[in-house]
């Protein structure tokens, strides 16, 4: 017979049940899973107000281990912050290709505001700097432009034709700007509906690509 305190001792012992066990992820699982928490936790609150405890707990690691994959939670932020990115991007040049003109420039610009209303805080957050002055955010930010530049001179029919236009270039990094500048207001304080606010960075659009476009192209842009 096993004497009361030993007995006591083994139960004392015991698991306890009911408790969510850790799952072993690799490595690349594992940082998949801590962006897909950092991009919804950034997504709904403010850069101070994410803690990196929560975080850990959610995704049921240590915080070391958290910050064995990123240093700090800047780290996390600005990785988080280019998944935003990347996606937007992805989200905008997965459009059909065969659409006209004006029906393109309204796919792409719903995929954009698709996009950014899942993501207000952050893209705000990215767009007006974040955390402050940060290289990298800058980059990220860059790096969006630059890829919206860029799909808009290869999706568009007669974009390749204008390359090299220096007012042409000029005129489509300033109206991406003001996409930019329009959506975060957009978001902060809403003035328009949102067909509205699309409807009007498209009249911009042709507008601008009227005014630029040689004679040639002015009917293929109007249609």
């Amino acid at each position: 017979m096993v004497p009361p305190a030993r007995a006591t001792k083994r139960a004392i012992r015991r698991p306890v049940r009911g408790r969510p066990r850790r799952v072993r992820l690799d490595n690349d699982q594992r940082r998949a899973q801590l962006l897909g928490l950092a991009k919804s936790a950034f997504s709904d609150r403010a850069y101070d107000d994410v803690s990196i405890d929560d975080i850990a707990r959610e995704a049921k690691i240590s915080k070391g281990l958290l910050y064995h994959y990123f240093p700090t939670k800047r780290d996390l932020y600005v990785a988080g912050l280019r998944e935003i990115a990347n996606d937007l991007v992805q989200a905008v040049t997965s459009i059909a290709a065969d659409l006209a003109p004006i029906e393109r420039a309204r796919a792409g610009l719903d995929a954009y505001l698709d996009h950014i209303t899942r993501h207000v805080r952050a893209f705000v957050s990215l767009m007006r700097g974040g955390i402050g002055s940060d290289p990298e955010v800058a980059d990220v930010v860059e790096s969006v432009r630059g890829q919206m530049f860029d799909t808009f001179l290869k999706d568009q029919p007669f974009a390749p034709l204008l390359k090299g236009n220096p007012r042409f270039e000029t005129a489509i990094r300033g109206w991406i700007g003001f996409v930019e500048g329009a959506t975060i207001d957009w978001c902060v304080e809403p003035k328009l509906t949102r067909t509205e606010l699309r409807e009007l960075m498209v009249e911009i659009l042709f507008e601008i690509l009227k005014l630029v476009s040689p004679p040639v192209f002015r009917a293929s842009v109007s249609t």
